[in-house]
């Protein structure tokens, strides 16, 4: 099995799971010269992207940027998806940045 066919069906599968709307995925894209477009019809949206001379990675991108453009996904939103369709393709994403703690501030008696 392909790599894009197999990402195309993890990508539904972890969508699915967040009870996104899951496109459909083709390649290549039906306008020339574009890495990837997305086709809205009353059934969904159709994603396609060109795999052709691209790097896995870029395919990728194309097909999670695809699921957040399709699902009209911004902001918090969108940072959560987006993670989890990475990690359903099987690229480790980053940990969240430890919150630092503040110490709070030292008071001081001044003698009156």
């Amino acid at each position: 099995m392909n790599q894009f066919a197999e990402g195309a069906r993890s990508l539904g599968r972890a969508a699915r799971s967040r009870e996104l709307m899951v496109p459909g995925f083709r390649t290549p894209p039906r306008v020339a010269g574009v890495d990837r477009s997305i086709r809205r019809t009353k059934a969904g949206s159709v994603i396609a992207v060109r795999t052709r001379g691209r790097p896995w990675v870029a395919v990728a991108a194309d097909m999670v940027e695809g699921i957040i453009v399709a699902n009209a996904l911004v902001g918090a939103d969108a940072v959560r998806v987006r993670g989890a369709m990475w990690s359903a393709l099987g690229f480790a994403t980053a940990s969240p940045a430890p919150v630092a703690s503040v110490p709070p501030p030292k008071t001081v008696s001044v003698a009156a």
